[in-house]
């Protein structure tokens, strides 16, 4: 419980406030309305009752809401950040565009980690992870572009870590195009979230027409048991680096909340609980599943860990990465 006084003080602070959360895509999308969603439920949990709005800052990767949060937004507490956080990846990858110090954000949490699987096309002949271990020729896996931390480097990661045959070909808008592209022939699939891939493709998936053939995940779906995970497969300890690194740290930070550095402490703290708070109400969750979204937090603290942990990676598995991703 926050002391009495710090109560007061804080409610005085955001009473009659409102609250922004930037978003850095554009309305309709899942972090938008993913955000919208609790923007409608955040404020019963802060002491002043502050309203909440949702305000898009789409452009450049998510880049345009990641440096205004850390270069223009007031650190006073109300603007949260919410874009792709592969660029906090991104920074220590050395991607250009990035002007924020990803060590320097303070951090909320994130509400749900992504949990990334490759799937493909039946037709492609690649029904499960032997057949593709045992391809002799690459299998076309689409992605958007090169800084996409999940189409583009999972396959790229999984290429040189288990030695699968791939071909990655970027260009592609998004997951809708890129099932489209495995449907028509033009690709055998792709790497990215399971619950998108489960909502989106879900007559495919039941048919038998697309299959889950590997998990990139630190622990398995509990509809995919059966379906191996990649960091089993490895046989080397560089290998398991890469895929934790690369893979299992990225797809746990992929929506995250965070505030521009020097937020005061206890409006950090205020926050992080407000975040806690709404992830286990009744209202909040009954609409996320309608929305067919999943609530799987890491708290505040969690997050900052992972991220100040990326500054520490050691020399000559950073510089493996870079050359896996280039």
């Amino acid at each position: 419980m926050l002391p009495e006084v710090l109560l007061s003080a804080e409610a005085n602070f955001f009473s009659g406030k409102t609250v922004r959360i930037i978003v850095g895509t554009s309305p309709g999308g899942g972090f938008d309305v993913y955000s919208r969603t609790l923007a409608r439920h955040m404020g019963k949990y802060i002491a002043g009752s502050p309203s909440f709005l949702v305000e898009n800052m789409p452009g450049a990767g998510h880049r345009i809401a990641a440096n205004h949060l850390y270069k223009i937004a007031r650190p006073d507490g109300l603007t949260i950040g919410n874009f792709f956080g592969g660029l906090l990846v991104g920074q220590v990858l050395g991607y250009s565009g990035i002007e924020f110090d990803a060590a320097k954000f303070e951090y909320i949490g994130v509400p749900v980690k992504d949990s990334p699987v490759c799937a493909l096309t039946k037709a492609s002949g690649i029904t499960n992870y032997q057949k593709w271990a045992a391809a002799k020729t690459p299998i076309k896996l689409g992605a958007t572009g090169a800084d996409d931390l999940m189409l583009y480097g999972i396959p790229k990661i999984l290429h040189a870590a288990l030695g699968l045959p791939v071909q990655v070909v970027a260009g592609y808008k998004g997951t809708s195009d890129i099932r489209l592209a495995a449907e028509s022939g033009e690709l055998a699939g792709g790497c990215w979230g399971w619950e998108s891939i489960r909502s989106t493709w879900k007559k495919p998936i039941d048919s038998g027409d697309v299959n889950v053939v590997l998990q990139t995940v630190p622990k398995s779906q509990p509809e995919l048991t059966n379906i191996p995970l990649a960091i089993d497969m490895a046989k080397t300890e560089e290998a398991r680096q890469l895929i934790q690194i690369g893979i299992h740290n990225v797809s746990a930070i992929t929506r995250p909340y965070l505030l521009p550095p020097g937020t005061p402490k206890d409006r950090v703290q205020m926050l992080r609980k407000a975040l806690a708070g709404t992830l286990k109400d009744p209202e909040f969750l009954a609409e996320i599943k309608k929305l067919n979204f999943a609530v799987d937090p890491i708290s505040g603290e969690e997050l900052e860990n992972i991220v100040h942990g990326l500054f520490k990676i050691k020399p000559e598995t950073l510089t493996k990465l870079k050359e896996i991703l280039s």
